[in-house]
């Protein structure tokens, strides 16, 4: 899955003519990409369609059009996009209280270590987080980290081939397995593919 270019991006002009057809459609397809783990843990799974359309909220929300700082939101975003051979994803720890939600942060530091993925038949693969980044500290860990997770190939094929999919947390505070329901598996299972769906047509102004 290659990362966007700056030419593949709408004007902001352009984006506010098809933004409201384009939301809908990335809405949609974000469905099957998000995972649940648990009652407070949410994985939404990136890929080029997603992050474009992050890009140009951002570029929309900020009145941003030259070139350079167009780049630097491109440079930014471009490493959440999965290579081929692993999965990004956006974690987000929720909680509606904003008390609960302040314990659980300070009680679950180190949780975004300990999210995994399993291949049916093989180890558990824990995630790599925040390489950007430090998004925790000795008080509390933040509420949203990024993720990757780094397949070998005998796992890609293995899923191609139908395998199921595990994910949950091991964390001495939080214990969580999920087992993927069918669907979402097949949308991720895409990401190791040619996937046409990881380009919405936004760069064709539909």
């Amino acid at each position: 899955m290659k990362i966007l270019s700056r030419e593949e991006l709408l004007s902001l002009e352009a984006y506010a003519q098809c933004r409201d057809q384009f939301r809908r459609q990335v809405m949609t397809y974000k469905t099957d990409r998000k995972i649940h783990l648990g009652e407070h843990i949410r994985l939404l799974f990136e890929d080029r369609a997603t992050i474009q359309y992050q890009i140009q909220e951002m570029l929309r929300a900020e009145r941003i059009f030259e070139a350079e700082a167009i780049q630097e939101e491109l440079d930014t975003y471009n490493p959440l996009i999965p290579d081929g051979t692993n999965w990004k994803a956006t974690m987000m720890i929720e909680y509606t209280d904003t008390e609960e939600r302040r314990e659980a942060l300070s009680r679950l530091i180190g949780v975004e270590d300990r999210v995994w993925v399993q291949v049916d038949g093989y180890q558990r693969v824990y995630a790599v987080a925040d390489e950007d980044l430090e998004r925790e500290n000795a008080e509390k860990t933040s509420s949203v980290h990024f993720l990757s997770f780094q397949l070998t190939p005998e796992m890609i094929d293995s899923l191609v081939q139908g395998s199921s999919l595990a994910m949950g947390v091991d964390h001495p505070q939080m214990q969580v397995v999920e087992s993927i329901p069918e669907k979402n598996r097949l949308a991720l299972v895409k990401d190791f593919a040619d996937n046409p769906a990881a380009q919405l047509p936004l760069s064709q102004g539909n």
